[in-house]
């Protein structure tokens, strides 16, 4: 019911609703490296992250993976008709030993009609993916390596970093640099240079499965453009 009430379709719903909702969930683990659906597979369920990470990947003409987000807790991932998408176009797999709570497209429809507060947030939803693919689009033109670079960081921060003081903000997830260059939409090279020179400035600092960031400050003037000099 907590990992529910947390859901962005499901926030801010009575007990009873969600309670209505819960039970019509089904749990499912999932071990590391597993994956919940692969692209071009029939979408025919949602999944809310319970526990543990899960990771969106997409496949390029050349067959190389590129990671597209990660997901945390509280999260929704999958597809199905009734939102209008009758395959998964990502796939899905567990970074870290995961539990997810699962509901069929039959069951998310009888929800959606009875809970008008869910579908509302679901056309909201779907709006806002309109919108967010159109800005892509023109972010890919517009931006630079360091600005996509810096605004991917500093969203796995707020979702997956632990503020450890002097040690900086550490994401504790296996990044590699190609996965932070599907996120940022760029090539693993160029996501290299940005990072090598990030760190020579003392802004972040990085190990096999982890990631630490020094200098907030920097990087979000980095994403806004205004980029300025590291701190000394």
């Amino acid at each position: 019911m907590a990992v529910l009430a947390r859901a962005p379709y499901f926030e801010g719903l009575s007990e009873t609703e969600l309670d209505g909702i819960d039970r019509r969930m089904q749990t499912r683990s999932w071990e590391a490296g597993d994956h919940l659906y692969r692209a071009g597979d029939r979408a025919t369920a949602l999944h809310v992250v319970a526990e543990g990470r899960v990771k969106l990947s997409q496949t390029t003409a050349d067959g190389t993976e590129t990671v597209t987000d990660i997901l945390v807790p509280g999260e929704l991932l999958g597809a199905m008709d009734s939102v209008g998408e009758p395959i998964h176009r990502q796939s899905a797999s567990a970074l870290v030993g995961t539990c997810t709570l699962r509901i069929s497209q039959a069951e998310f429809r009888e929800v959606l009609a009875s809970v008008p507060g869910v579908a509302l947030k679901v056309l909201d939803d779907v709006a806002g993916q309109l919108v967010r693919a159109r800005s892509d689009i023109g972010g890919q033109v517009t931006e630079t390596v360091p600005q996509r670079t810096a605004i991917a960081l500093l969203r796995l921060a707020d979702k997956l970093g632990v503020d450890r003081g002097a040690e900086g903000i550490v994401l504790e997830v296996p990044l590699s640099r190609a996965d932070l260059a599907g996120l940022a939409r760029s090539t693993p090279e160029s996501v290299s240079r940005v990072m090598s020179r990030w760190k020579k400035e003392g802004s972040i600092d990085s190990g096999r499965r982890w990631t630490a960031i020094l200098d907030r400050g920097r990087l979000e003037d980095e994403a806004s453009g205004n980029a300025r000099s590291p701190r000394p």
